[in-house]
């Protein structure tokens, strides 16, 4: 097993260039099921994750295609010779659940297996299952798989979502576009992988008003065409670059970054003590003066502060002057890496989904082990600031979410190599 070893002490300076969004690629891809005509999505990630889905879709009978080294993607789903989302694809990746709704819309009928991905926490389906059985779908859990039909297609209908959970808004937006009459979802996420989902479907001919908003309307249409689609701006990763001069000193140039989609995050940056800059090209980060300042913070659906920049945040305020308060309140099993950075001699103490961080003078590289997506680049940009030599473990995590992370961080100065088992 891979492991990622990475020697601290350096300034970084320099330029990172973001890929395309994951997140938002991975809600992208399922809406070729959508239409026989071909989509095209450019900017798109090189990550396993992006596999995963290609062969689910392939899987299904969709032609999926890489181009230009793994940044366009072109499907098409004009001749589907199967509706069933096999287990053995399905549990390597969360965000397999996303062809149900444009399964059932389009087909009629799909079998899904019950998804995997990283363990951190429950994140059922319930909110999914609510919003297309409101929309007449019928959905049975049988041998690990929720088989769904809908015998007189799908109607419009007014869903209010108990919780704002980006999936499920993601899953009946997509199947209400093909839905007959209107559709209103109350208490939609309003993530910018929303945004983007939706501006694509619009290009492929749906009739939705209110991303970005808590009110998503959905017109229902008889079908929908091809497109050609880019995709957004990773902002998980960009937050996670924008930290490693924060955690290391330096200055870097983080291309392609946007202000709004990381606000939240940049408000607490400043707090810190973490100066951001725009330029033509993207977002500039370096540290105002002297030692990171403590910051609280609370972890909440978009705009607020992403839980998938939680743990790099804790890495951050490891070395910070005070005490910062972590208090995660969207998935319950998320500091799984605390205890890691415990082990480079942060101070961090633990109670359900609050944690307390107590800033050391320096920390000292260890041998940790990688638990999940986040957690593996947490660890990696600690190490940055830590004396000696950290060897993160596990790192097959990390291939999920983080294209070319060696390579990048090597492009600014970090001195970080990836070993073969």
């Amino acid at each position: 097993m891979d492991s990622i070893v990475v020697t601290g002490g350096g300034e970084l300076r320099g330029e990172i260039p973001i890929a395309g969004a994951k997140n938002a690629c991975l809600a992208l891809m399922p809406a070729t099921l959508l239409s026989e005509e071909p989509l095209t999505l450019t900017n798109a990630p090189r990550l396993s994750d992006i596999k995963t889905m290609t062969t689910l879709l392939q899987s299904l009978g969709a032609e999926a295609a890489s181009l230009q080294d793994g940044q366009v993607l072109a499907m098409s789903s004009h001749d589907l010779t199967s509706t069933r989302a096999d287990y053995d694809i399905v549990r390597k990746m969360r965000a397999s659940n996303l062809v149900l709704g444009p399964l059932i819309a389009r087909h009629g009928h799909a079998e899904v297996s019950l998804p995997g991905g990283c363990a951190i926490g429950a994140r059922p389906m319930d909110l999914h299952i609510f919003g297309l059985e409101k929309l007449g779908a019928e959905i049975d859990l049988r041998d690990g798989y929720l088989h769904a039909k809908a015998p007189n297609g799908l109607k419009g209908a007014e869903i209010p979502l108990t919780f704002a959970s980006v999936g499920a808004t993601e899953n009946i937006v997509m199947a209400a576009t093909l839905a007959k009459g209107t559709t209103v979802l109350t208490n939609a996420a309003r993530e910018p992988e929303i945004v983007d989902l939706v501006q694509c479907l619009r290009a492929m001919g749906a009739q939705i008003e209110g991303e970005g908003t808590s009110r998503i309307e959905i017109q229902g249409v008889d079908r929908l065409h091809g497109a050609t689609h880019a995709v957004v701006a990773d902002r998980i990763e960009l937050g996670t670059y924008m930290l490693a001069p924060a955690i290391a000193g330096g200055e870097v140039e983080c291309l392609g970054g946007r202000l709004d989609l990381v606000g939240a995050f940049v408000e607490k940056l400043d707090a810190a003590g973490i100066a951001v800059e725009e330029t033509a090209r993207g977002l500039r980060v370096s540290r105002k003066n002297g030692r990171i300042r403590a910051v609280d913070v609370t972890t909440e659906p978009f705009p607020g502060f992403p839980t998938d920049l939680q743990a790099q945040m804790m890495a951050m305020l490891c070395t910070a002057e005070g005490t910062s308060e972590l208090n995660e309140t969207i998935f319950e099993n998320r500091f799984m890496h605390a205890p890691e950075l415990t082990r480079m001699g942060a101070r961090i103490e633990v109670h359900g989904g609050k944690a307390r961080v107590t800033g050391v003078n320096k920390l000292r590289g260890a041998p940790v082990m990688a638990t999940d997506l986040r957690a593996s680049v947490s660890l990696i940009l600690a190490g940055l600031a830590a004396e000696g030599e950290t060897v993160v473990s596990r790192v097959y995590h990390l291939d999920r979410g983080y294209e070319h992370v060696v390579r990048k961080l090597r492009g600014v100065g970090a001195q970080v190599e990836r070993v073969k088992a």
